[in-house]
């Protein structure tokens, strides 16, 4: 059979996103900022999205706050307070005047980067943030570096040894992590390794200033027991969609025109096989995020985690409506980000879009 008659049964994405050159007839990479660009309206839908659920979680959060029965003013001033003294402390908090002018005024100043001030210490909710999101997010960073290494590597194992030894063994391997809190495997984490070999610390943190080794020692054991329920997901995910995308039938005609097996698997199936497992990894931001405050109360971290239990703990209103507002935030632009990469994964997308696009450009020349 020839090979000429394949195409028809070849998807657009099988082959890199290359187009020869009129002039030398060199094949040269279509950058991404191209295929980003080439499905603004799903983009444009995701932020319209993204900005609508920011403000009804802005919305939520104020109203918690400021539905509470928590007293500020009597808090900070002691027993011993006036109802004048009170009075006084809730005009200067701004909580004598109406709820709405509040929340629009906070909500204002968050766009500004003013999340208020603290009622019990004076210090400036921004700067408390400041200090401790920075943590979150350098051990949340390296949490998905490592989900994405072990679990795409395992995915990708798994699949090229459908129903073996390799695949049973991964299958078993995400079975049981995911059934294991990350708090839980932190302990065993410390024990291991800090406790009985004592190569790593038992907690603390070190800023990534200091340098990458000192900020390394103290957060992989963090990251690493953050990592492993979000690595198991996206094994599963990938290896499951890794198996379906090599049989379809671009795989042979890739393999029968002399392309290299990596360059079929990592060129071509794992471009269309990779949607589901971002999608995951889009979904283990929020989990991350939620591990932490166990997390950073074991490995001792001054994370944002503490910061909003330590405002709990006494009623700190503005601390937590930053905490939460930020990590609302977080969530949101990660969540944007996946969908940004899943629209530069997506072929359908990008020629649906050219379409609408040619059709607009011929209507107007029209």
């Amino acid at each position: 059979m020839s090979t000429s008659a394949l195409p028809d049964a070849k998807p657009p994405s099988a082959l890199p996103d290359k187009k020869p050159s009129s002039a030398t007839g060199r094949r040269t990479w279509a950058p991404l900022s191209r295929r980003l660009a080439a499905a603004p309206r799903p983009l444009g839908r995701v932020l319209a999205t993204t900005a609508t659920v920011f403000v009804l979680a802005s919305l939520l959060t104020f109203a918690l706050g400021a539905l509470s029965d928590a007293n500020p003013a009597a808090a900070v001033l002691g027993d011993t307070a006036t109802p004048a003294d009170i009075a006084r402390m809730e005009a200067e908090f701004g909580l004598d005047r109406p709820l709405y002018v509040q929340y629009f005024t906070w909500l204002g100043g968050a766009f500004t980067g003013d999340l208020g001030v603290s009622w019990f210490t004076g210090v400036p909710v921004a700067d408390s943030i400041g200090q401790a999101l920075p943590v979150d997010l350098s051990i949340a960073g390296l949490a998905l570096l490592l989900a994405v290494v072990i679990g795409g590597g395992a995915g990708i194992a798994a699949a090229l040894d459908n129903g073996g030894r390799i695949d049973r063994a991964v299958t078993l391997v995400c079975s049981a992590l995911a059934t294991l809190p990350p708090f839980l495997i932190g302990i065993v984490l410390i024990v291991v390794f800090a406790v009985q070999f004592g190569a790593l610390p038992t907690g603390g943190y070190e800023p990534l200033g200091s340098g990458l080794g000192p900020w390394l020692r103290y957060a992989i054991l963090p990251a690493f027991a953050l990592s492993l329920d979000a690595a198991a997901s996206i094994a599963r995910q990938l290896r499951t969609s890794l198996v379906g995308a090599l049989r379809e039938n671009y795989v042979t005609g890739a393999e029968m025109r002399g392309f290299s097996a990596r360059r079929v698997l990592f060129g071509h199936v794992l471009r269309n096989a990779a949607g589901p497992a971002l999608t995951v990894l889009g979904v283990s931001v929020p989990v991350i995020l939620g591990g932490a405050v166990v997390t950073e109360k074991i490995f001792n971290l001054p994370g944002i985690a503490q910061l909003s239990l330590q405002a709990a703990e006494r009623h700190d209103i503005p601390v937590i409506q930053g905490t939460l507002l930020v990590t609302v935030a977080v969530v949101l632009a990660a969540n944007v980000a996946v969908n940004a990469a899943l629209a530069a994964l997506n072929p359908a997308a990008r020629r649906s879009t050219t379409r609408r696009r040619g059709a607009g450009t011929a209507g107007g020349t029209a």
